[in-house]
C-alpha cells in the first residue's frame, strides 16, 4: 500500500483552508468527539488519519488522541481501516501502543500493537534517516525555506508500505521512498522542471 506523507509543518506553505481542516480535526480528537472526527475524515479527501495539528508542537494524530484518552478499541479499529499508522511517533518518539500502556489503556493493547523494531533495525533506520534528509535537503536547496517534519524511514518497513510519497511546496513535484532489497529507494522530480526526476539509494552509508 502506498501512501502519503503529511510532514509539512509551515502554515505559510499550505493554504489557509487545509490548516483549518487539520485544526478542526485535532480539536475533535483532543475532545474524544469520534463522531466529528469521522466526519471530518470522510468528507474531506486531504485529511487523512495520520495527520497532527499543523502548527502544533505534539504531533500528535487522532490516533495518538484515542491512545491518550483511553477511547474504546472499536475508535482505534475505525481509524486503523481508515489507515491510521500504529508504528507512527509523536514528538516525544511514542507510538499509540506506547501512549496507551503509560496510560493504563490495557484494553487497547490488541488493537494497537505493533511490531518492535529491534535495536539493529532503529540503528539501520537511523542512518537511513540522516542520509535521506541530506538527500532532501540537497534536492530542494534552491527552493524557499520549508518547515518540514522529516519522512521517518521506519515508517515505511514497519507499515510495510509499497512507497511513502511526501509532496515538497514549491517543488510541484516531490520524493517517493521505497524499500527494496533492504536498501532505501528515492524517486523524486519537479513537473515543472524538464528533466528534473533523479533517482538514488540509501544505504547505511549514504546515498548515491
Amino acid at each position: 500500500m502506498s501512501a502519503d506523507w503529511p510532514g509539512t509543518i509551515d502554515t505559510e506553505a499550505l493554504s489557509e483552508g487545509f490548516v483549518e481542516q487539520t485544526n478542526l480535526l485535532a480539536d475533535a480528537a483532543k475532545a474524544g468527539n469520534w463522531a466529528e472526527v469521522f466526519s471530518l475524515l470522510d468528507s474531506h479527501d486531504a485529511l487523512t488519519p495520520n495527520q497532527w495539528r499543523v502548527s502544533g508542537t505534539s504531533w500528535f494524530t487522532p490516533l495518538h488522541q484515542a491512545a491518550w484518552l483511553g477511547a474504546s478499541a472499536e475508535i482505534a479499529e475505525q481509524l486503523i481501516r481508515r489507515g491510521a499508522w500504529r508504528a507512527l511517533r509523536d514528538a516525544r518518539g511514542d507510538r499509540p501502543i506506547d501512549i496507551a500502556r503509560k496510560r493504563d489503556h490495557h484494553h487497547l493493547e490488541d488493537v494497537l500493537n505493533v511490531r518492535e523494531p529491534s535495536p539493529r533495525e532503529l540503528q539501520k533506520f537511523a542512518a537511513w534517516d540522516h542520509h535521506l534528509a541530506a538527500l532532501v535537503a540537497e534536492r530542494t536547496d534552491r527552493l524557499a525555506p520549508v518547515k518540514i517534519r522529516p519522512l521517518p524511514t521506519e515508517l515505511v518497513a514497519i507499515e510495510q508500505l509499497t512507497e511513502l510519497w511526501f509532496r515538497y511546496p514549491g517543488m510541484y513535484g516531490g520524493f517517493g521512498v521505497s524499500i527494496h532489497k533492504n536498501r532505501l529507494f528515492v524517486e523524486s522530480w519537479s513537473r515543472v522542471v524538464d528533466g528534473s526526476g533523479q533517482a538514488h539509494v540509501i544505504t547505511e552509508g549514504g546515498f548515491v
